[in-house]
């Protein structure tokens, strides 16, 4: 390094020395017009003698300057190196401590864990049997806290479980006081069960509100104020008024409950602590099924309406008529507010007449009267030979849409299912329901309207038949 900054010295000088040449010369030219030969010569040989005096002085100094800056550099590198040593030496220090504590602390690491199988050793000998009582303690006290907490008996005594919770989740033992205290939990939850008591509490209207009301708890089951059902959300430790009763006989055994004071009530009760109670008042009223049926069940109901409302109207009719035929029989004077009556009016106008002619007058009379004793018989008899057609066509209907949801669906969910089902089921029993009873009144009409029809004949016979005898 040092012959490269020597090399690079002696360049720079010998520039320098080129450049005061030139510069010499130039102002040798200048001053060449003003002095002669001879004044220039000695001027030359003078220039020489500075020019080399002042090459050799800024050779010196630049030499030494040089070799001042460079010592200077040899003493920042050699501190340099010295301090880097330093710090690698101190770091392989801190390394080799640092693997010794490392060894250290894997041999305590071991000792340690021989230690503390030596002891859990010991404690297993130790407890024995209390390993079993204490894992069945735990379980116990476990079951007892999800019993408690889904119980309507922790509305009236809150704060049960607290205690439960801190035995099921206890590490050590437990004490006789401990499992003293789980017992007694357990036979309060039993004895609770069987007995009916009333307290004040907040429930939760249909509306969302709270209201303060007379509560009364039948056992681990069931709970009403008045005539009201109520519902035990086991989340949030409420009971709610159901936001639709069951049916009435239901909440008039629960009305006669609450207000009895002592004795015996009869009282319906939820021995699933509500989930029957809750799929009771799932099931569909009346209306909601007969709107299942659809539109075919609207018609079915239609077509009873209409059936029942004309038998009805005609057993009216039929009832009034044989009365009125049965006065007629009773009495010789002759009403024409009666089909007997109408027939004996003809008998009597053509009663001069010949036994055939007469017998003629009068099968007309009673043919007169046969259409107005079976008026409407007929549409009856149709619409109970309809109705179950119409629930026939409703099954079909029904069953189209079980299969279209199955086909779009799937049978994931059966409840997409359900809406074709039970109109294919409704509109059946629509069908039979409408039917049977139109059965029923038709069979009666005609055999109502039948009776009186033979009366009638009956009658005309005998009076064509005395007729025939007196002539």
């Amino acid at each position: 390094m040092k012959f490269y900054k020597s090399n690079i010295s002696f360049i720079f000088i010998f520039v320098m020395v080129l450049s005061i040449s030139s510069i010499a010369q130039e102002d040798a030219q200048i001053e060449g017009d003003e002095m002669s030969l001879e004044n220039r010569k000695d001027l030359e040989s003078l220039k020489d003698i500075l020019t080399m005096q002042k090459l050799l002085e800024i050779t010196r100094s630049d030499g030494f300057q040089t070799s001042v800056v460079n010592s200077k550099r040899e003493e920042q590198f050699i501190d340099a190196r010295d301090q880097q040593k330093f710090l690698l030496d101190q770091a392989k220090l801190r390394l080799q401590e640092e693997e010794e504590r490392s060894i250290r602390l894997q041999s305590e690491f071991e000792n340690n864990e021989k230690i503390l199988e030596e002891i859990g050793e010991t404690l297993r000998i130790r407890i024995g049997n209390f390993g079993e009582l204490f894992g069945v303690f735990r379980q116990v006290a476990g079951e007892v806290i999800a019993t408690v907490k889904n119980s309507i008996v922790s509305l009236q005594f809150p704060n049960r479980e607290i205690a439960l919770a801190v035995m099921a989740e206890t590490k050590g033992l437990p004490s006789i006081s401990q499992m003293k205290s789980l017992v007694v939990s357990m036979l309060e939850e039993m004895t609770q069960s069987g007995r009916v008591e009333r307290f004040q509490g907040e429930v939760v209207l249909p509306g969302g509100s709270l209201a303060n009301a007379e509560i009364v708890r039948v056992g681990v089951f069931n709970a009403i104020t008045e005539n009201f059902f109520l519902k035990f959300v086991p989340e949030t430790q409420t009971l709610q008024v159901l936001a639709r009763q069951p049916a009435r006989r239901y909440r008039s055994m629960a009305d006669d409950l609450f207000k009895a004071n002592k004795g015996f009530v009869t009282m319906a009760v939820d021995p699933s602590r509500g989930q029957i109670l809750g799929l009771l008042i799932q099931a569909p009223g009346l209306s909601e099924r007969i709107n299942q049926g659809g539109v075919v069940g609207y018609f079915i109901i239609l077509i009873g309406f209409i059936g029942v409302v004309l038998s009805l109207w005609r057993l009216r009719i039929l009832r009034k008529e044989g009365e009125a035929i049965e006065r007629q029989l009773s009495n010789t004077d002759i009403s024409s507010d009666n089909a007997l009556g109408r027939i004996l009016s003809v008998y009597t106008e053509n009663e001069a007449a010949t036994v055939e002619s007469l017998e003629l007058k009068v099968d007309e009379a009673i043919l007169r009267e046969v259409p107005k004793l079976e008026k409407y018989h007929s549409i009856i008899k149709v619409f109970a030979a309809v109705a179950p057609l119409l629930g026939l066509l409703g099954t079909v209907v029904g069953m189209i849409a079980t299969f279209q949801a199955l086909t779009l669906f799937g049978t994931g969910d059966p409840k997409l299912m359900a809406g074709g089902i039970s109109q294919a089921l409704v509109t059946t029993m629509l069908g039979l329901i409408v039917a049977i009873p139109l059965v029923f009144l038709h069979s009666i009409l005609t055999s109502w309207s039948g009776s009186l029809i033979e009366i009638l004949e009956e009658q005309s016979a005998g009076l064509i038949a005395r007729n025939a005898i007196k002539k």
